[in-house]
């Protein structure tokens, strides 16, 4: 029997490798196909970048940032699914 477990719940993971330069991988999981938002906002609350916006196949899913155009410092990614919402930060140092 080898079909794939769904997750449970709505998970975040921390973003990879973290400090990063210039690119990192934000790894989340849904438990049913839905809408997910992945939104980046610096630490002064300013949105810098929506890295997903759309429907989504239940499972685990892995997003790349590419940062090249931001400045060093810590940021934040959110994601938003249903009435779920996870954040967590994430360092880029040039």
């Amino acid at each position: 029997d080898n079909t794939q477990e769904l997750p449970e719940k709505v998970t975040l993971s921390q973003n990879y490798p973290n400090p990063f330069n210039p690119t990192t991988q934000i790894r989340f999981e849904i438990p049913a196909q839905s809408e997910v938002r992945l939104d980046i906002f610096d630490v002064m609350g300013r949105q810098v970048a929506t890295l997903l916006n759309q429907q989504m196949s239940a499972g685990e899913h892995t997003v790349t940032w590419d940062a090249t155009n931001q400045s060093s410092g810590i940021y934040l990614y959110r994601i938003t699914v249903g009435n779920v919402i996870l954040t967590r930060k994430m360092s880029l140092i040039k």
